[in-house]
């Protein structure tokens, strides 16, 4: 086995850490929801409340890390960093825990990087793929077969579509119409950047929202990575978990198997792109895919010796 990596990836609404041996061998894989992103886009700065969160979480990941005798780290930042006026106040607290800086990653690297681990076991013949990664603050879009060859990165998420627009328990109508619409003009972004988006012979979708759509499908009691990875999701499967999620109470919507209770504020805006997606662009079904972004770090650290 080679020698073991670490890849962080410091997102809007989660921390996720994979120690691997860059390659096929998975050591751990921890997820932990810190909110880093939580009001961002209203103050425009993290807050110290969440600050604090993610960093008990890097100095968990900091003891598993050292554990593992690891020696090559790289932790990245994606959506909340981006738009944070304090972000280097965050980059160096986290630096002084992990011993390496963050890197604030583009959208383009970070729908990119997803890219690359989300394809790396598909069978090239099931292209081109349309790579989706849904995440707390932004969402990207990567086209190729095997690479990547064209991407956006556009400005919608769970965390985001939640506060900018799903303020009542449960959402209203209008409010839900309100988002849809917003999501639609995105959706136009990415077809004028990516206009063969929709000819995607595989649409593979990435992160929390995705995968606990899946979960809830399948009603899984607790999270099973063997049972969501390359789980086909029908359109009308996504479509039913959407109607259920958007009608139920907080409250309601964290009983429901497959959900962790944390993310039952803010799945219907991750639901509402997800649907939305598939609507506009006519997809059949989604590929739920584990490997993503982390994957991408992970084998880019291997590649890098």
């Amino acid at each position: 086995m080679n020698a073991p990596v670490a890849a962080i990836d410091c997102g809007t609404n989660s921390v996720r850490l994979l120690v691997s041996d860059g390659g096929r061998i998975t050591l751990e894989r921890l997820m932990r929801i810190t909110r880093l992103g939580e009001g961002v886009d209203a103050s425009g700065r993290l807050s110290e409340a969440s600050i604090e969160r993610t960093l008990a979480v890097l100095r968990e990941y900091r003891g598993v890390i050292d554990r593992y005798g690891v020696e090559k780290v790289r932790m990245t930042a994606t959506s909340a960093a981006r738009d944070a006026a304090n972000r280097e106040e965050f980059f160096d607290a986290a630096e002084a825990v992990l011993g390496v800086r963050p890197e604030l990653l583009t959208g383009d690297e970070e729908g990119r990087l997803s890219f690359l681990g989300a394809t790396a076991d598909l069978d090239p013949a099931r292209g081109p793929f349309l790579v989706c990664d849904i995440g707390g603050g932004s969402t990207e879009f990567v086209w190729g077969t095997t690479e990547a060859e064209a991407s956006i990165s556009t400005d919608m998420g769970c965390v985001r579509m939640t506060e900018a627009w799903l303020h009542s328990d449960p959402p209203d109508p209008l409010e839900l119409s309100q988002a849809l619409s917003i999501i639609g003009l995105h959706l136009d972004d990415v077809l004028r950047e990516i206009p063969q988006a929709p000819t995607a012979t595989t649409f593979v979708g990435l992160a929390g929202t995705v995968s606990t759509a899946a979960s809830v499908e399948l009603g899984l009691p607790e999270y099973d990575r063997n049972c969501i990875h390359h789980f086909e999701l029908s359109r009308e499967a996504i479509e039913d978990v959407f109607r259920t999620l958007a009608t139920e109470s907080i409250e309601e919507r964290a009983e429901n198997p497959g959900l962790e209770p944390q993310r039952a504020d803010v799945i219907v805006g991750g639901m509402c792109v997800l649907v939305s997606i598939m609507r506009r662009f006519g997809f059949d079904s989604c590929l739920v895919s584990e490997s993503d972004i982390l994957d991408g770090l992970a084998m880019s650290l291997a590649q890098s010796d």
